[in-house]
């Protein structure tokens, strides 16, 4: 038997005359987890879409080894008779079918008859997900009842139903709680030692430096380096991910606070689903120009459901006033609330930020195509020039701003979202998750823009999961929990410590207990 599971050998794929992937190798041992980083674009997925055979073999350059042997995939259906699996950073479960059915989709065990062996499903789900130490879930009840941590080892049983060797697991914890998180390296840890192997790609590089053995960066489509675990860090990861060290994430750009210029009054917002339970529960704050306001809380303390709200895009039912420099505003549309002056970069980007038909250009004008438009045509071409320069002034990585956005990076369709909201020139501009599943070096870059933003006078309003972020880019923290506002802070030696025991009505040295516990 070989030495490696799996082998990549100068890996090479190109688009339209621009090479995506420029020789990377890639190497697993069974039982090892591979880390692999890189930034936003630099061709992380386009070589796991060539492992997978989502570009089937003769449609790139290189060769795959697998187990010892040539590996010429033509479709994921092969890969995955393999042994190869991918777990995609979107769930792709169906939410009205059982765990059950999930698990076997597309590969249903069947009795005479061609009726499906419902028996035989349910009780190999069962011996999956206790495998899975999920003893208790009931795999005969719709996936939709359990949350998101469970349904993340559901997606992982579909594979191991599929007698999976190699898991690739993309962003996996991106929409998981810090308790999933734990239970979820705890799922792998096991699964290493059954033998399985695995490809673990992940922006969150504390999780990254905690399961992986070896870590595999590369940056612009080209092989940077391979080195173990023990032998790296995470300040040395970054440094070969953007070719630079850096020595502070967060840049601290002067902008003086001004007057309060923006007001929330007195929100409440109902649950969609069950209107006699309060998400929001008559919430209000004020920002002053210039300000970085925070807003932290722990999943469902209903931060996004507030700023949703104030913008005009909550789904449920809701009441409270916003106030612009003493002039009420009308916020009912979105529409509305960016002709006002105040615009929001929502946190689910491929849902609420982006049209997925249009192209990269058209996706970024589309909050100010009044500006080019004369009688009832559009001036394309001071439209291309303003597209230009958006893409130009935030670093934007695309081929052409004609591409389809799908067919950019995570953090570059953020980038297009930011460029679109920036372009009505806000006075206020609410940030949900900015950072969400953008690699460091881009992080980066929208944190120096938010500083240069509040420099110029914008008032800032950004909700973050990540407590250390709040604290890196805030003037002053919000806190909510369970739906009401429990904290108002200045950052000023403000610690994580006092913003959780906000968040859980709880003290600080209890929260500093409870971690050392965990």
């Amino acid at each position: 038997m070989a030495d490696y599971l799996l082998e990549m050998h100068g890996i090479a794929k190109s688009f339209g005359g621009v090479r995506a992937l420029d020789g990377i190798d890639l190497k697993v041992r069974p039982g090892e987890c591979v880390g692999l980083c890189g930034e936003n674009g630099a061709g992380k997925s386009t070589l796991m879409k060539v492992l997978s055979a989502v570009y089937p073999h003769g449609t790139w350059e290189g060769e795959i080894r697998w187990d010892g042997r040539p590996l010429e995939a033509q479709s994921i259906a092969e890969s995955e008779a393999a042994g190869i699996v991918i777990i995609h950073q979107e769930l792709t479960l169906v939410p009205d079918l059982s765990v059950a059915e999930n698990i076997f989709m597309g590969h249903e065990p069947r009795r005479f008859g061609g009726r499906l062996d419902y028996p035989t499903m349910l009780q190999r789900s069962a011996e999956l997900m206790r495998r899975l130490k999920v003893p208790d879930m009931n795999v005969a009840l719709p996936v939709s009842q359990y949350g998101g941590g469970l349904q993340q080892l559901v997606e992982i049983a579909k594979a191991l139903n599929k007698n999976a060797r190699l898991l690739i697991l993309d962003e996996p914890t991106s929409a998981l709680t810090t308790s999933e998180i734990a239970v979820l390296l705890d799922i792998i840890r096991d699964l290493k030692a059954q033998g399985v192997a695995c490809v673990y790609i992940s922006h969150k590089l504390d999780e990254v430096a905690a399961i992986c053995d070896t870590i595999t960066v590369i940056r612009d489509g080209k092989h940077i380096a391979t080195t173990p675990m023990a032998e790296m860090d995470i300040d040395r990861i970054i440094t070969q991910m953007v070719g630079r060290a850096m020595t502070n994430l967060y840049p601290q750009i002067p902008h003086e606070i001004g007057e309060v210029i923006f007001e929330a009054r007195r929100f409440t917002c109902l649950d969609v689903d069950n209107p006699q339970r309060k998400r929001v529960d008559d919430v209000s704050f004020a920002v002053r120009a210039g300000e970085i306001l925070g807003i932290a809380g722990l999943v469902g303390a209903g931060r996004t459901e507030l700023v949703s709200a104030i913008f005009g895009a909550y789904d449920g039912r809701y009441e409270g006033e916003v106030w612009l420099h003493g002039q009420r505003i009308d916020t009912r549309t979105p529409l509305k609330s960016i002709r006002a002056g105040l615009c929001l970069v929502p946190e689910d980007r491929k849902r609420q930020g982006i049209i997925p038909d249009l192209g990269v250009g058209s996706n970024i004008t589309l909050t100010v195509l009044d500006r080019f438009a004369h009688l009832s045509r559009i001036d394309s071409e001071a439209e291309l020039s303003c597209i230009d320069s958006e893409i130009a002034r935030l670093q934007l990585k695309t081929s052409s701003p004609f591409l389809p956005i799908t067919g950019l990076s995570g953090g570059n369709q953020q980038k297009a979202v930011l460029a679109k909201m920036l372009l009505a020139r806000p006075k206020v501009l609410i940030l949900d998750e900015p950072t969400r599943g953008v690699d460091v070096g881009a992080k980066f870059e929208i944190y120096r823009l938010i500083g240069l933003l509040a420099a110029e006078g914008v008032a800032i309003v950004m909700v973050s999961s990540e407590l250390a972020e709040v604290l890196g880019v805030s003037d002053r923290v919000l806190v909510l929990g369970e739906g009401r506002l429990r904290g108002d802070f200045p950052n000023e030696n403000l610690t994580q410590e006092r913003v959780l025991a906000a968040a859980l009505g709880t003290t600080e040295r209890a929260v500093a207990q409870a971690r050392e516990h965990f």
